[in-house]
């Protein structure tokens, strides 16, 4: 991300407004200005509110943007277009898109580091009488976001006031450019709120583009939910739940917290545990950056290369960093990360976030942290979304030492977890359950060959090695094309570049059943083939 400055940042207060600017060349530093006020104004903001004024690269040094800036006495931020064109406005606009390269380039930049939009894209006004400003009707558009106060108990070192846990202050507020390396991290671009749901959602497709395991939940985990229904008048008692986690993997039941979800983990860690300079290993499931961010955190990102076979080197996470995130095995990559190597990142004063979500499909479930309790720091979260097929009714839990577990439990709110949920829970500890689960690690893996097999067949398809989980990357040029052609073919995949450290030429893959999978890979070949030859080739 670049950062032109403008003027002198802010410096004090609670600063929390992003003001997304678009101009046209050579429009007066007093149109967008007056805007800007104007915009403000009419929403009822305080322009001393204003933290910076965001725009496209293209724009940062147009003197109108600069200028306006400078009388708010705020930096200008610039992003590129390919990032504010990932980023989902209310206001879209062919025209925009088709110029600058997003559909609107105020509310792209004003949402891409901010969490809610408060003032819509406006327009700069004019008209006759107006002292000659007439040049400036539609010349100029702003949009205004607000960002969630950051993390911290009263004020951190930037004086800024924040909304959650204490954290300890240190010698200097975090930026991008104390994270070591710096070129391995990036700002915020690609859609962090998109999910695989969206590929299918109204749509009548085979679904490669969601993990849920198919056919699932299991006649006899309907019959336990179904049976908890007679309990709904009570108010949910997880004990009994929260006992079998405990008892399945060996842990005292004080290091067991039970969730809605692994997101709702996601976001009490971020609202939660004291994080100063918090880092996600990318590409992965990008909801704990989102979580991150939205709590207020500014989110360093170390990116794992392709030429390594997203392989993580625990030497790339910067020492700085007091919260690290990992997944493993890695959604989208399909990487199972040795425990050795994660137990590297481990070390006194940090938390290490270690998302097993996927390691029941793992087979003996190697590599997993999951019963470690010598780990400093250490949190490990699961789902029962994938394999259970439980993603409608969201429980998950998190395993953590008891300061950990309660310190996240105090920001959950009363009751967090359904009854219907606790006994599905409960239920899929039980060990014919876990037997159940293990069968199917063992299908999953015989099913991953079988395609994995198939794709080996297309010369065009780069396939991501060493795939562990219910999943594959794949990488081939014009995906996006080959995406859409699936789709008429009835197919949905995963598209990559939602991923951060991914782009459009990545694909994933679920993995689904032989008969399934031949099917796939018989429209995969029509899709290829399908594509148009591109001039000049």
């Amino acid at each position: 991300m670049n950062g032109a400055s403008a003027g002198p940042g802010p410096s004090s207060g609670a600063r929390s407004l992003v003001v997304g600017v678009g101009a046209r060349r050579g429009v007066p530093d007093e149109v967008v200005f007056a805007l800007i006020e104007a915009a403000l104004s009419a929403a009822g903001l305080d322009p001393a509110d204003v933290a910076e004024v965001a725009t496209v690269d293209a724009k940062g040094d147009e003197p109108g943007i600069v200028g306006a800036a400078a009388r708010l006495g705020v930096p200008v931020r610039t992003h590129p277009a390919g990032a504010l064109a990932a980023v989902r406005v209310p206001h879209p606009s062919d025209a925009v898109g088709a110029a600058v390269g997003t559909p609107s380039v105020a509310e792209a930049a004003a949402l891409i580091d901010a969490d809610v939009l408060v003032v819509p894209k406006t327009r700069a006004p004019g008209g006759a009488g107006d002292g000659g400003k007439a040049a400036g009707r539609g010349a100029a558009t702003c949009a205004v976001a607000r960002r969630h106060p950051a993390a911290a108990g009263a004020c951190d070192v930037s004086d800024r006031k924040n909304s959650t846990s204490p954290v300890t202050a240190g010698p200097r507020p975090f930026t991008m450019a104390a994270m070591n390396p710096p070129t391995n991290i990036e700002s915020a671009g690609p859609d962090l709120r998109h999910h695989g749901d969206a590929e299918v959602r109204g749509e009548n497709l085979t679904d490669l583009a969601v993990n849920v395991r198919t056919h699932t939940p299991p006649e006899w985990l309907r019959e336990r939910i179904a049976a908890s229904l007679a309990s709904l008048a009570a108010y949910p008692d997880g004990s009994s739940a929260r006992a079998a986690v405990a008892d399945r993997h060996g842990l005292p039941a004080d290091r067991v917290l039970l969730t809605a979800g692994a997101a709702e983990a996601f976001v009490l860690i971020a609202r939660a545990l004291p994080a100063r300079r918090p880092v996600v290993v990318h590409p992965q499931f990008t909801e704990p950056e989102a979580a991150l961010r939205a709590a207020g955190h500014e989110v360093g990102r170390v990116l794992l290369r392709a030429e390594d076979g997203f392989r993580l080197d625990p030497a790339a996470v910067p020492e700085e960093a007091d919260l690290v995130v990992v997944g493993n095995p890695t959604n989208p990559t399909s990487v199972l990360h040795p425990a050795a190597l994660l137990e590297k990142l481990a070390r006194p004063g940090r938390t290490l976030v270690v998302d097993e979500a996927f390691m029941d499909v793992v087979p003996g479930e190697r590599e997993a942290l999951c019963g470690r309790t010598d780990i400093p720091g250490l949190v490990v979260l699961r789902s029962l979304t994938k394999t259970w097929g439980l993603a409608g009714l969201r429980i998950g839990y998190v395993l953590a030492g008891p300061e950990t577990v309660a310190l996240l439990a105090d920001a959950q709110p009363l009751w967090p977890v359904s009854t219907p949920a606790l006994a599905a829970a409960e239920a899929c500890m039980e060990p014919r359950a876990l037997v159940e689960a293990a069968g199917a690690a063992d299908r999953i893996t015989v099913d991953r060959a079988h395609l994995l097999a198939g794709l080996a067949e297309f010369s065009e398809v780069e396939v991501v090695e060493e795939a562990r989980g219910p999943f594959v990357l794949v990488r081939l040029e014009r995906a996006a094309e080959v995406r859409e052609r699936l789709r008429l073919l009835g197919f949905a995949a995963r598209r990559g570049d939602t991923f951060p450290g991914l782009g459009p030429q990545w694909l994933r893959l679920a993995v689904r059943d032989r008969i399934t999978t031949n099917r796939f890979l018989q429209a995969l070949d029509q899709a290829v083939q399908a594509l148009p030859a591109r001039s000049g080739r």
